[in-house]
């Protein structure tokens, strides 16, 4: 038996005549958002939904596609005949999966400036990964420019601010934190890179590489209860 959240439906609710999505872990609502579905939240449930507006046509060609894209990584769909396929499209790694490559880089970085490195590619000015952000919220600012409703202006207000104000924020501080680190050119003094040598002194033949022990955790007792240290 397949396990819980490898799991999930995609059929057309009876009563809404709506085409919904449900179970699955955060992979596959991934993969249902990127076929086009939207994510749901309520109290007590959640799920996802086609999007308001399509014909029949187009809800069932989206979910054809999500049913393909889950089972293609695994996943085991129970649908309504009309969205069951054979296909299995390949998956290309997400853009999100590429960048998070750099917090992986971080976390095994042993320098100063292996951390500054990776920093580099989310605080380069002109194509680092930060400013590419800031080009997304100002192209979708002109988007909502010209569609027309009433929203839409102060959408656009919206997304300018949130380009010029709280990026700008987070893009200086990185920068910061990264041109820091290159100036630093220290180990750091938590990790190391183990060669996995054994020195040719050393007289223990279960010796596997030279690396120090770990420190030892001094273990604190805890303070005495309140009542055992009033005094009366």
């Amino acid at each position: 038996m397949p396990l819980a959240d490898r799991v999930l439906t995609i059929r057309r609710d009876p009563h809404s005549q709506e085409v919904l999505a449900r179970g699955g872990d955060i992979e596959a609502h991934c993969i249902l958002q990127r076929a086009g579905f939207i994510p749901v939240v309520r109290v007590h449930d959640s799920y996802h939904r086609a999007p308001t507006g399509l014909d029949e046509h187009d809800e069932r060609r989206l979910a054809t596609e999500a049913v393909a894209r889950l089972r293609a990584v695994g996943y085991h769909v129970d649908c309504d005949p009309g969205f069951d396929t054979d296909r299995r499209p390949a998956r290309d790694l997400p853009l999100g999966a590429l960048v998070a490559q750099l917090a992986e880089r971080i976390r095994q970085a042993t320098t100063t400036d292996e951390a500054a490195d990776a920093l580099t590619e989310l605080t380069a000015s002109h194509d680092g990964i930060l400013a590419a952000i800031d080009q997304v919220l100002t192209a979708t600012a002109e988007f909502h420019d010209g569609l027309g409703d009433a929203a839409d202006a102060h959408i656009a207000r919206r997304l300018r601010y949130l380009a010029d104000e709280r990026l700008h924020v987070i893009r200086t501080d990185l920068a910061h934190t990264r041109d820091a680190l290159a100036d630093r050119h220290a180990p750091h003094p938590g990790r190391s890179t183990c060669t996995q040598a054994v020195p040719a002194h050393e007289r223990e033949r279960s010796a596997v590489c030279a690396c120090p022990p770990p420190p030892r955790t001094v273990t604190v007792a805890p303070p005495p209860p309140v009542a055992a240290r009033v005094r009366r």
